[in-house]
């Protein structure tokens, strides 16, 4: 039996999520992967049984890595503004440090292949942003609304500045960079209107 080299495991795991964000999931074959990262095909079946298998793991390593980041520095007891703002900052300083891994869980939450898995560290993240939500309802710091309708407001503009972003470019076709100052603009007058 060959022994694991984590060094293989994470250069399969990057040239796949590269090959996905740029070619979509019928652009992953384990024999294009195997070309891409320079190996052979056996050595990716060392770590991954299947393609399916190696999906499910990219996405679950990368929804670990998103969990651990945006729960740093956020309790679901803070009050509204602080942790809402503590989740929109680590959320932009996880994209801006890892913006493959973004894109390609992206393109995997949107897949049918996001039902046949829901990990631990995800029920955990859901949980602490319900409490988070029922918390500052109780509070009476921010309004009771739909869940759905709370976070298309408390997030979509967030969303929307990080794929200008990404994107470089506006819908107007001009080159947008986010920094701080305007995501903290944005960020106000979210909160104007999430305030009881």
């Amino acid at each position: 039996m060959r022994i694991k080299d984590e060094n293989k495991v994470v250069a399969i795991r990057e040239k796949a999520m590269e090959m996905i964000v740029m070619q979509g999931f019928d652009g992953l074959s384990m024999h294009k992967l195997a070309k891409a990262a320079d190996i052979s095909v056996s050595t990716i079946y060392i770590y991954f049984k299947n393609r399916e298998d190696l999906l499910n793991q990219l996405y679950a390593a990368t929804a670990e890595m998103f969990v651990e980041e945006t729960l740093s520095g956020f309790d679901p007891d803070m009050d509204f503004e602080s942790g809402l703002w503590q989740q929109w900052y680590n959320r932009y300083n996880f994209i801006l440090r890892h913006p493959l891994h973004y894109r390609f869980a992206e393109q995997f939450r949107n897949s049918p292949l996001i039902e046949k898995q829901e990990n631990a560290m995800e029920s955990t993240f859901k949980n602490a942003m319900r409490l988070f939500f029922a918390n500052a309802v109780a509070k009476g710091e921010t309004l009771d609304l739909p869940a759905e309708v709370f976070w298309a407001v408390a997030y979509g503009s967030f969303y929307t500045l990080i794929k200008f972003h990404l994107d470089n470019t506006t819908m107007s076709g001009l080159p947008f960079s986010l920094d701080l100052d305007t995501l903290k603009q944005v960020f106000q007058l979210v909160m104007k209107s999430l305030r009881v």
